[in-house]
């Protein structure tokens, strides 16, 4: 492993809704980039209702919070940030950190915006000719990631850059790594991958020993130390909680890969099956020997059209005959809605507790035993908001004339219904995209 320079990353957000807490070790550790994986297929779609509701939104609304977490260090130059909280509207995204900037009172920090992965614009591209999509993104790359770094930028906001890729793009940056170099991008991409969710590589979600975690609830988030040869050690932050082993290093690199000799990726395809790791104890594990080949031809996409509306209830019913009241109360609203007409189009039908006591270990005479309580989960869906609605209304009339012991659990007599989405992959020629991605630099 070279002796030279070595760029720090810390791993600092998995999802949208993650913890925050843990980013105040990893800015004390020394980090040069703090990068911050906000987005998935759902998050886009949580996204896209909240830009429904109200046009200026569209983005990871907590953006703000990861501005002042690390807003000391942004100011001083010794951090920078990367996120692709801008979701499906990044520049909506910026318009939010360029106000808390002005907020905190800090001037003279160059916000860079990367757009280009949207597709909207190509409707003839997209699942049905377009038909009534919500939105359309392009899994792009860390190119244009890099290219806002080398224009000064103190934080980068993009909307769907493949969470690997934001990591990729701070190491091209700073090595000037060749964008057609396949086995350092391929080396950048599996560092990306294993810091890209946060916890899950430093014991959190952790299938192994994971009660041997001394800090549960301080899990510390992941740190890559990254030589110019794309080599890395991942670590964490000194006396935080959780364990950087082998394994947990590991079960990470395999999550989400459906072929470990071609990982696709917009930057490259990885071969994690050639990668060494070495663990080298005191929470380190070292990372080398990646493989890559040239990139698919084409890029990631995804597409969203509405998909309906849907509804569910939970009711609890106890010994004796759990179960069959509870069926006997599926069977009543059911009924009731076919009598009445209600246009409902599936329905889902759960019993929770049901078969509980089919088999045991601690008292075989409680084998075949009826469960002490049932709870039935009915869901169902309807291409109509207002039919969708119709249903609770049934639901009511349980209360004094269905089976014995009705007892709603949870929320599900709030009388709400939720509309549904359906997420397409699919590809679409690079050109495409290139052809329209730009970055857009903005000073606080």
């Amino acid at each position: 492993m070279s002796t030279t320079k070595v760029v720090k990353l810390g791993g600092g957000q998995g999802f949208y809704g993650d913890g925050l807490a843990p980013i105040a070790d990893l800015l004390g550790s020394g980090i040069d980039y703090l990068v911050c994986d906000a987005l998935a297929e759902l998050t886009l779609a949580i996204l896209a209702k909240d830009r429904m509701a109200d046009e200026s939104l569209g983005f990871a609304r907590n953006l703000g919070a990861y501005i002042e977490a690390c807003a000391s260090r942004l100011a001083d130059g010794t951090v920078k940030l990367i996120t692709n909280a801008g979701g499906i509207s990044p520049m909506n995204a910026t318009r939010s950190a360029l106000a808390t900037f002005k907020s905190l009172g800090l001037k003279g920090i160059r916000v860079a915006t990367v757009l280009g992965d949207d597709l909207m614009p190509h409707s003839d591209l997209l699942p049905d000719g377009g038909g009534e999509a919500i939105f359309a993104n392009a899994y792009i790359g860390a190119k244009p990631v890099a290219q806002a770094l080398e224009q000064g930028a103190n934080v980068v906001i993009t909307g769907r850059v493949a969470d690997a890729s934001l990591f990729v793009a701070p190491l091209a940056h700073e090595f000037g790594w060749d964008f057609e170099d396949w086995d350092l991008l391929a080396q950048g991409v599996t560092v990306g991958h294993l810091l890209e969710c946060s916890g899950q590589v430093t014991g959190g979600n952790y299938s192994g020993r994971w009660w041997e975690n001394a800090n549960p609830t301080k899990i510390g988030f992941p740190i890559a130390e990254v030589h110019s040869t794309g080599e890395a050690v991942i670590t964490k932050p000194e006396g935080s909680g959780g364990f950087v082993t082998f394994d947990t290093v590991r079960e990470q690199l395999l999550y989400e890969v459906h072929d470990p000799t071609a990982y696709l990726n917009p930057d490259v395809t990885v071969n994690l099956a050639a990668v060494d790791l070495c663990d080298l104890g005191n929470d380190r594990v070292r990372v080398s020997g990646v493989l890559g080949s040239p990139r698919p031809p084409q890029y990631k996409a995804l597409a969203c059209h509405p998909a309906g509306w849907a509804g569910e209830v939970r009711i609890g019913y106890p010994w004796p005959d759990a179960r069959a009241k509870a069926a006997a109360a599926a069977r009543f609203i059911r009924s009731r809605c076919k009598e009445e007409g209600y246009e409902i189009e599936e329905w889902l039908e759960e019993y929770f507790g049901d078969g509980a006591y089919s088999e045991t270990l601690i008292d075989p005479k409680l084998a075949g035993c009826e469960p002490s309580e049932v709870v039935l989960r009915l869901a169902w869906k309807s291409r109509d908001k207002s039919e969708a609605m119709k249903v609770y209304g049934e639901v009511g009339v349980l209360t004094l004339s269905g089976p014995p012991s009705f007892a709603p659990v949870g929320r599900g007599r709030d009388n709400k219904v939720t509309q549904l989405m359906k997420v397409t992959p699919f590809q679409v020629d690079r050109s495409v995209v290139d052809s329209q991605t730009r970055v857009v630099i903005e000073d606080s």
